[in-house]
């Protein structure tokens, strides 16, 4: 199965997906009651991967501690008023087995959705969580060795971070898992990257799960970089990523890897074999609601953009449509949708749901849908079948002042795809609350003597213009605020 440059991938909430389709069914729904309409109607919206949110068993220590937790029982109630202890399920990154749970329909209906998947062109994308498990996790007391141990002074002193649990080979002081900068989570256990042992048992969970999957999402993949792991946990650690993934492409050579990861650590594992790697950079400069550090961070080289991950929303992020205004929507979804990289898309965000549901949660609120959003993706997505943009050669493009003296022209970002064959597309977004006017310059010597046509792709503007002109001063633009164009580019004579 070939995949595009760049690919679509649609983010699924599993668990709160079954809750709905339970709900519509009168029983217990099962990753079997995935209809084949709605898998059609993904492939037909132009995705070429599913990634399924929390497919794996939450044990039951996770799930207590996820009820008891009175700061999350406070989220979980703003989230569903109504909320009851069946809603909370545990969060989908504490993990006691990756094995699917027999309530979800087991292994084998989750090997049945992939291969209907597969037949629609779908690859499916799972979670693999590196840095800990849940507290009742086998490893516990078959190897205690392989988590981050303590002593009674460190439960004393920060029982935010420890625990004592029993093991067969007596009572531990074990470590929650965390990131340097915050308290550890209560509801996991974190896993000793210093011991060689583990390192290896990890690689052979990695090989297990890629059997049932195509590429795997690894949760806080930068936690484990020898100096951020040495910087939590004052320990030395032999880098694990390089090997690890090598040793799984020694099997399967087209597997893909997307890393959740912040601090600018994106390119570092994009070195150690990530495919992919989130941009949460671009994601905060489009909230500053700013064109310059959105188009500084597109300057980069695009041997780092294309292997990047772009969203406007997932499950850690609270809702595009509750952050952004609906024009402001528009303008950033352009921008993060039709520049190089993955184009992540989450469950909810084409209706235009407001409500963050955490991964925690099986139900979600009822939203309505708003139809000004679904019409505006529903283009959108039609638009990114476009050859030039699953498999065209992208530039940034600059821009000039209007006339002597138009500081506006500051506002704009611009950039152009030329497809595998002819078709060309070019793009501007004028990002910022006050209109705007520029001059797009486009270098394109061949369009000398032509006449080209400037239909765009989301709306209803459609232009006639002379080559020449476009050579010798470039694209007059005259945008509102958040005002954008997706033209594609034909030549008429």
């Amino acid at each position: 199965m070939s995949s595009p440059r760049y690919p679509a991938l649609y983010q699924i909430n599993t668990r709160v997906r079954l809750t709905e389709l339970s709900q519509a069914l009168g029983r217990a729904a099962t990753l079997d009651d995935f209809s084949d309409t709605e898998l059609d109607r993904l492939a037909a919206l132009g995705f070429d991967w599913v990634w399924l949110l929390s497919v794996w068993h939450t044990g039951a220590a996770a799930r207590r501690v996820s009820r008891s937790h009175p700061g999350w029982r406070k989220e979980f109630q703003a989230t569903l008023p109504d909320l009851k202890d069946e809603d909370i399920a545990g969060s989908g990154f504490a993990i006691s087995a990756y094995t699917v749970p027999a309530e979800l329909g087991g292994d084998a209906a989750l090997a049945r959705l992939r291969e209907r998947l597969r037949q629609r062109g779908l690859k499916l994308m799972l979670d693999f969580v590196p840095n800990h498990t849940a507290p009742d996790h086998p490893w516990v007391q078959e190897h205690p060795e392989f988590f981050i141990a303590g002593s009674d002074e460190d439960l004393r002193q920060a029982p935010q971070n420890w625990v004592r649990l029993a093991t067969r080979q007596g009572p531990r002081v074990l470590a929650h898992g965390r990131d340097p900068n915050f308290d550890g989570w209560p509801d996991t256990l974190q896993l000793n990257y210093a011991k060689a042992q583990l390192q290896q048992a990890m690689i052979g969970e990695l090989q297990r799960i890629a059997g049932q999957c195509d590429g795997l999402r690894c949760d806080m993949a930068m936690l484990l970089l020898p100096d951020v792991f040495q910087r939590t946990w004052g320990r030395r650690s032999e880098p694990f990523w390089p090997k690890a993934i090598a040793a799984l492409r020694q099997a399967q050579r087209e597997f893909v890897f997307m890393a959740e990861v912040y601090w600018d650590l994106e390119w570092t594992l994009q070195q150690q074999g990530f495919d992919y790697a989130y941009d949460k950079r671009l994601h905060d400069r489009l909230c500053t609601l700013q064109a310059r550090p959105v188009r500084e961070h597109l300057q980069a080289g695009l041997d780092y953009q294309d292997h990047l991950a772009r969203f406007l929303e997932n499950h850690d992020e609270p809702r595009a449509a509750s952050v952004f205004a609906p024009q402001v929507h528009a303008a950033a979804a352009l921008v993060t949708y039709t520049t190089p990289g993955l184009r992540f898309f989450h469950q909810g965000q084409l209706e235009g749901s407001r409500v963050r549901v955490s991964p925690h949660l099986v139900r979600a609120p009822l939203e309505p849908v708003d139809p000004a959003i679904a019409r505006y993706y529903g283009r959108l997505l039609a638009a990114l079948r476009h050859e030039a943009l699953r498999d065209g050669l992208w530039s940034l493009l600059d821009c000039s002042d209007a006339w002597p003296g138009n500081a506006s022209v500051g506002q704009f970002i611009a950039w152009h795809w030329q497809g595998p064959g002819e078709r060309s597309l070019c793009a501007a977004v004028n990002y910022a609350p006050q209109r705007g006017q520029c001059f797009v310059r486009l270098p394109f010597p061949e369009w000398a003597g032509q006449t080209l046509r400037f239909k765009d792709l989301l709306g209803p503007s459609e232009y006639e213009r002379s080559g020449d002109d476009l050579l010798q001063r470039g694209l007059y633009l005259d945008l509102p605020a958040w005002g954008h164009h997706l033209f594609e580019l034909s030549v008429l004579s």
